[in-house]
């Protein structure tokens, strides 16, 4: 697969410091022509999740041959491997620590740990990585360097995964799973799962000490600071605030439950 010449950078270093500028240093010593994205770099720091809920959202959307470096890597320094990955037509660097789990999960994939020296950057620090390993490694395959080439393939990558929702005739029991920079609370229950009930019947959503009893298209179909349920762009139950902040008026965070009764 040729390389598409674009090169996805996400991680929790935020803009404060110099890490990000650090790692883009040593992308474009190795390969001046890149072309390099910025996914995000406000992933709440050390959240793996929330780093491979971005990467799932986002990745796919890419021509075939991109390379996404993703960092967010609480065991830096430690035993945890650092990997190189393919699925489907994309390529994937970062530490070996759940943060593909929803790329990975029910698809096939390739991963190598990065092993081969000789790709990795000349400082070495224990605490920086993104850095020294994984941002010269993702160089190196942006300009067509073989997946093979970084290292020794492995078997198993590390896998995480969200309890899925649970669904009676009665109604459907899940949790939020994410919480979006405007406060809106992503939950892991399916828009189409929940049109299955309500074409026959309405809905009450409980969340926190808040109930909605209608699922809405968009925040302007209720006033302003009024909260409301919608299916969001990712396909997925969220509740948000017109104009607010969901989590913090509703007082609700990340694996709070969400119960869905119908009738």
């Amino acid at each position: 697969m040729t390389p598409s010449g674009i090169l996805t950078l996400t991680s929790d270093f935020g803009y404060r410091d110099h890490y990000v500028s650090a790692m883009k240093a040593g992308i474009i010593s190795i390969h001046p022509d890149v072309k390099m994205i910025d996914v995000s770099h406000d992933v709440p720091p050390q959240d793996i999740m929330a780093a491979a809920w971005v990467t799932k959202h986002s990745a796919f959307l890419y021509p075939e041959g991109t390379i996404h470096l993703v960092v967010v890597d609480p065991g830096v320094g430690t035993s945890r491997k650092a990997v190189a990955v393919r699925i489907k037509d994309q390529y994937f660097v970062g530490p070996d620590n759940g943060i593909f789990s929803l790329v990975a999960d029910d698809l096939p994939y390739q991963a190598y740990q990065l092993s081969n020296t000789s790709f990795w950057g000349s400082d070495r620090s224990k605490t920086f990585e993104g850095r020294d390993i994984f941002a010269p490694v993702a160089a190196h395959l942006s300009k067509g360097v073989p997946l093979a080439d970084v290292g020794d393939r492995i078997k198993q990558l590390t896998i995480y995964r969200w309890a899925i929702p649970v669904a009676d005739k009665e109604g459907i029991q899940g949790w939020v799973v994410h919480i979006d920079r405007y406060g809106n609370l992503i939950t892991n229950i399916p828009g189409d799962v929940i049109q299955q009930f309500q074409n026959r019947r309405g809905v009450r959503i409980y969340i926190g000490s808040t109930i909605l009893k209608t699922i809405v298209n968009t925040f302007g179909d209720v006033k302003q600071g009024e909260a409301m349920a919608f299916i969001g762009s990712t396909g997925m139950l969220e509740v948000g605030v017109n104009t607010g902040n969901a989590e913090q008026l509703l007082g609700v965070y990340k694996g709070a439950a969400v119960s869905l009764v119908f009738g």
